[in-house]
């Protein structure tokens, strides 16, 4: 079986449309593949009591008990290992992870990004793009590698920008596409992997 552990720092709704669509197409069957556990480096995490309702390991790393990016990754690390994932998700994870990190769980690592990359990278993407005057905008799946927000594209959604937009309506017409393509992409992800 395939172990899949996602990492998440708030509210998970992108974590739980991944763990429907692998209830909702038996992954375990398809993919030879399961959702194992949630990780959140935050304790208030929204997302963390979804998991749980679903049956799933939920934890906490919490990143301010550690006194380097460094000690928290080893024990982030550590806490994944402990699910021996063929894959690990970063679902809104909002923490900038070590090259080491990175390297640990190279080719197996997947972000999603609400931008069109390589446009936007790291934050505030949505009043970037309206502020440089897009069109377009959107989300990306990619593979993590230490440079920040960049890596192999697995999937993209474009969403049109609309003249009257703000970077609120923005983000939630974003984050429906991104409820689609990021489960999509996981479950292609462990296609090519079988």
């Amino acid at each position: 079986m395939k172990n899949i552990v996602i990492l998440i720092s708030g509210g998970g709704s992108n974590m739980a449309a991944i763990v429907r669509a692998a209830q909702r197409d038996n992954w375990r069957k398809t993919h030879g593949a399961e959702v194992k556990a949630v990780i959140s480096n935050r304790p208030d995490a929204g997302g963390l009591a979804f998991a749980r309702e679903q049956g799933l390991a939920a934890e906490v790393v919490d990143h301010k008990l550690f006194p380097s990016r460094e000690a928290f990754d080893e024990a982030l690390a550590a806490a994944i290992d402990r699910h021996a994932p063929a894959l690990v998700v970063l679902a809104g994870f909002m923490r900038i992870l070590t090259p080491a990190f990175v390297e640990r769980y190279r080719a197996r690592l997947l972000n999603i990004h609400p931008s069109l990359l390589p446009a936007f990278p790291g934050l505030h993407t949505h009043q970037r793009a309206l502020d440089a005057g897009c069109r377009f905008a959107g989300a990306t799946v990619h593979q993590v590698t230490a440079e920040l927000d960049y890596g192999p594209i697995l999937e993209q959604a474009v969403v049109p920008i609309l003249p009257d937009d703000t970077a609120a309506t923005l983000a939630a017409r974003v984050l429906t596409q991104e409820h689609l393509i990021y489960p999509k992409a996981v479950a292609h992800f462990l296609r090519q992997a079988a």
